[in-house]
């Protein structure tokens, strides 16, 4: 199952196990058992401590196999093969269930003993979804650390009844004790918190007797890292607000135009961005998103959701972009439930079903393309005249036998049966004849909205809602600063984000001097 690199690399991680490990493998004579049975036995052979038993009762899912301690009933199941981008996750199970201790804040590995319930999660996963991962490792670390937790990683591609039946269309959903969750990308802190009722509330209270900062940036993506970067080389006390750290780049598959980087991946160069902010003294904050931006004179003060008021002598902001939505009737309602935004993550779920993309960009044309080697049909959907992506993916994108194009269409209305989409009305802009498509899934492609739907009474934005700034990054509110995709700067970049960032941070900086000057 895994060629002599993997296996060398896993003998390498295993040594660091603790204790002996027991999986216990539920299979039958299926193909998808076939290859889970040598995935075991690779495991086994990669360390003396790992040993594999057969399941004695019937298995709710089959192929699976549980990791636990020897003898001990496993806490912690693969549902499938966790390949792909879960291998990381299985090697990691393997490791904190055999003892070697986790890479997390001591504080919040107690908390996660010391929760009081049971808990049993079920999350729903594909192999491609880069998103998946943080929320099966969180997961699996909590099962491993907390007798009363358990959780089961589901990979949706080998389990696709259960996936209809649960109306599972995106993943990672999370399920708890049966009832869902949430879905979507979660780091361990924020699960954390959604069961402990009473961390929201010391939360605040601690954050509300933090010092005023010099500079206090609002947002976690490239911009708001680089200015993080540049204003604590200056010296200067900083802080750094973000609900999760890397913005849109967690949700990018590959990254191929951030020079001196040839490729890379969305949530590796998110990684990266925080590393090099933790290099300096930056106090970051996460989890947490801006609701209000109250200005004054000696500081600005930023309320947040949870309840906490944080204070700076000046403000970055740099809260980015969201997915734009169709704002159609049915398109809410039928949200996760056919209607999605990611196509590498969400894609293996509508596998042999009927798909449309919306919006001809770069982006749409490369989820059609994407999709097309995954279901039966992709119909793409332009309200243009003409495709606007780049004539390479234009020419790819025609010569695929199973993609419809069409042009001139407006989305008017997402239908479904009630739990699911079934199809989508569009409208030719040329004739005005109203057509129904029947079909699975939508993935909506046609664009970003700025993050600042909070700040609307605050300072001056757009009719499109970005943030108006000056050369230097400046807002109409003297020592509030913005950068980054939130802003009017042309041209939505991940490397023209880290440069506003940076410039708004010496902006700030040059603000203090004058102003305390």
């Amino acid at each position: 199952m895994l060629d002599d690199t993997l296996k060398g690399q896993l003998a390498s991680y295993l040594e660091r196990l603790k204790r002996p490990l027991e999986l216990t493998v539920a299979a039958d004579d299926r193909d998808a058992s076939r290859e889970l049975g040598e995935l075991v036995q690779d495991i086994s052979e990669a360390s003396s401590l790992v040993s594999v038993v057969t399941a004695k009762d019937p298995a709710p899912r089959v192929p699976s196999f549980g990791i636990g301690g020897q003898g001990e009933q496993p806490r912690v199941v693969f549902a499938g093969l966790p390949m792909g981008h879960e291998f990381t996750s299985l090697v990691l199970a393997l490791l904190h269930v055999g003892g070697h201790p986790p890479k997390e804040d001591a504080d919040l590995l107690a908390q996660i003993k010391q929760l009081d319930g049971d808990y049993h999660f079920e999350t729903f996963f594909s192999q491609s979804c880069h998103n998946c991962p943080d929320v099966v490792q969180a997961l699996n670390l909590m099962s491993a650390l907390n007798p009363r937790i358990t959780h089961t990683a589901i990979d949706g591609g080998v389990f696709q009844d259960e996936v209809a039946a649960r109306q599972v269309m995106g993943v990672p959903t999370v399920f708890l004790n049966g009832e869902r969750f949430g879905q979507g990308r979660m780091e361990l802190a924020e699960i954390v918190s959604k069961l402990d009722t009473t961390d929201q509330s010391k939360r605040a209270e601690h954050l509300n007797k933090k010092d005023v900062f010099d500079v206090l940036i609002i947002g976690g993506g490239p911009a708001g890292a680089a200015a993080a970067v540049y204003a604590a080389r200056k010296g200067i006390s900083t802080g750094l607000v973000a609900e999760r750290f890397g913005g849109q780049t967690l949700d990018t598959l590959a990254i191929e135009n951030y020079i001196s980087v040839p490729e890379t991946e969305g949530p590796k160069f998110a990684a990266a961005l925080e590393q090099h902010v933790r290099v300096y003294p930056v106090d970051i904050i996460k989890h947490e998103r801006a609701s209000r931006l109250v200005p004054g004179d000696g500081y600005h003060q930023v309320q947040l959701q949870g309840g906490a008021t944080l204070k700076g002598k000046t403000v970055i902001l740099a809260t980015g972009a969201r997915w734009r939505d169709m704002n159609v009737p049915g398109e809410s309602e039928y949200r996760t439930k056919g209607v999605t935004y990611c196509p590498h993550c969400d894609g293996p779920l509508f596998k042999g079903k009927r798909v449309a993309v919306i919006g001809g960009g770069n982006s749409g044309v490369e989820a059609a393309i994407d999709l097309a080697g995954v279901v039966a049909h992709v119909t793409l959907l332009e309200f243009a005249d003409d495709l606007k992506a780049d004539a390479v993916l234009q020419r790819k994108l025609r010569s695929l036998p199973n993609v419809d194009i069409i042009v001139q269409a407006r989305t008017t209305r997402v239908n479904g049966d009630g739990n699911k989409v079934t199809g989508l009305t569009y409208e030719n802009r040329a004739t005005k004849e109203l057509i129904d498509l029947p079909l699975e899934g939508i993935f909506v492609q046609i664009g970003l909205l700025p993050n600042t739907d909070w700040l609307r009474e605050t300072l001056e934005l757009t009719r499109f809602g970005e943030i108006v700034v000056d050369a230097k990054g400046a807002t109409s509110i003297p020592g509030v600063f913005a950068a980054g995709d939130a802003t009017t700067v042309p041209f939505k970049q991940i490397i023209i984000a880290t440069g506003d960032g940076a410039k708004a941070a010496l902006a700030a900086f040059e603000h203090l001097i004058r102003s305390e000057g």
